[in-house]
């Protein structure tokens, strides 16, 4: 049985799409016979005040995590080499108890560097997993500059990582095709989508009429109704690249052509309050329903009130490169999507076929695809079909998890000089 310890920033019970995708490879890991962990750096927050600390070991849904202890302090640059140093102590620790055959690191690059150190001391082969390039995430987010000194230091890091590690791989083709430009060998880089645990997903639940009367939301509208519907939704992080401010500038010109129409945003964020603003100075502001943050056992309840799942991403360097989640745990549930033609989305949605595109960074468009949406009801069971079926295919965990195993076993078999043949 190969055993394989995964080197992760944050891990379950913290609730993010980094924690999802995680559990859902380790999950579907377990399922195809291999023994898996996971470890955790510093990062990672115990407590629903977010303090270090905890259990040094934990078991959560059936997964074992592994914590590394203590603080980090001092200078920029400085603390962040003596929290790889913490990290990678940590991970020797677990080496020498439980003797894993793989390390599979993920990113942050600090991640990486931990499990490089240690796959060396120990001759153990280190596969090296990019989920997005985070000091694009941070522009991304507002807390960081392209092109400064810390943007160009953190992506100076992880071409150290994946010029070390023994095989890489990158959730989606932007991201690899950017490390190929780069210079780094094609060979080395395979690809693990973005997928679901379809285990997870059944027939849609029943809508929540209690909860729509709650929200205000009205009956769910049906072909040729007139005054309800359709409702537009987004569940998740409010950050700015997510283009909600252009969501909610498209709601004045989406009412034009379905004055029912309502706006439902479900989470909370960097932006919520900017958002909530933009919202009540609209012209649409009666239509615009915030519910804040929901605990994720009850998120299925909101997704029972949308119509039309709606990603609206600006164009950026981040929504270019990296393949949301989101829209593909929409789709495994039946519902209709609809985004923006970032490049990432573009990599997911086929349009007209498994979900609506529109042009990024367009409030006009957006009202206008959502409206043409609204008014080809008759369409949507079969997009919802060939969604589903495009998820199923290509997108589930319990078939993608082969990319890692065969790479896992060319490397044992070979040894840490073992370099990945392509497998995406």
């Amino acid at each position: 049985m190969t055993r394989v310890l995964h080197i992760l920033d944050h891990s379950l019970p913290l609730q993010s799409g980094y924690t999802f995708r995680t559990r859902a490879i380790l999950k579907s890991q377990q399922a195809a016979g291999m023994d898996v962990r996971g470890i955790t750096g510093l990062r990672h927050h115990a407590g629903p005040d977010n303090r270090h600390g905890g259990p040094a070991a934990e078991e959560i849904d059936g997964l074992t995590f592994h914590r590394t202890t203590g603080t980090s302090s001092g200078p920029a640059g400085m603390r962040e080499w003596r929290e790889i140093t913490r990290f990678a102590e940590a991970i020797d620790r677990v080496i020498d108890q439980w003797r894993p055959d793989v390390l599979h690191a993920h990113s942050p690059a600090l991640c990486g560097l931990a499990a490089m150190r240690a796959a060396r001391k120990h001759t153990i082969p280190l596969v090296y997993e990019i989920r997005a390039f985070w000091e694009d995430a941070a522009v991304g987010n507002l807390t960081g500059r392209e092109g400064s000194l810390k943007y160009r230091a953190t992506r100076a890091l992880e071409n150290r990582v994946v010029a070390g590690a023994d095989a890489v791989f990158t959730i989606c083709h932007g991201l690899r095709d950017d490390l190929v430009g780069r210079g780094f060998s094609a060979g080395k880089i395979g690809i693990s989508p973005n997928g679901v645990d379809m285990a997870l997903f059944g027939d849609p639940g029943p809508r929540d009429d209690a909860l729509a009367q709650r929200l205000g939301i009205g009956a769910l509208a049906g072909p040729g109704s007139t005054g309800f519907g359709p409702v537009i939704g987004f569940i998740g992080s409010f950050y700015d690249y997510e283009g909600l401010d252009d969501l909610i500038a498209a709601m004045p010109r989406l009412r034009t052509r379905q004055p029912g129409a309502k706006l439902l945003l479900v989470g909370g964020g960097p932006m919520d309050a900017a958002l909530r603003q933009q919202a009540a100075a609209s012209p649409a502001a009666d239509a615009i329903i915030f519910t804040g943050r929901v605990p994720h056992d009850v998120v299925d309840s909101y997704y029972s009130l949308i119509d039309i799942l709606a990603y609206p991403r600006k164009q950026s360097r981040l929504t270019d490169l990296v393949t949301p989640l989101k829209p593909l745990e929409a789709m495994a549930q039946g519902r209709i999507v609809a985004a923006s033609d970032v490049g990432g989305h573009k990599e997911l949605i086929s349009d007209g076929v498994t979900g609506t595109l529109f042009v990024a960074d367009d409030p006009a468009a957006i009202a206008d695809a959502l409206a043409d949406l609204a008014d080809n009801r008759a369409d949507w069971d079969q997009m919802r079909a060939r969604a589903l079926a495009h998820v199923q295919t290509h997108h589930d965990w319990a078939r993608n998890i082969c990319r890692y195993q065969s790479v896992y076993q060319h490397l044992i078999d070979r040894g840490t000089d073992g370099i990945l043949s392509r497998a995406a």
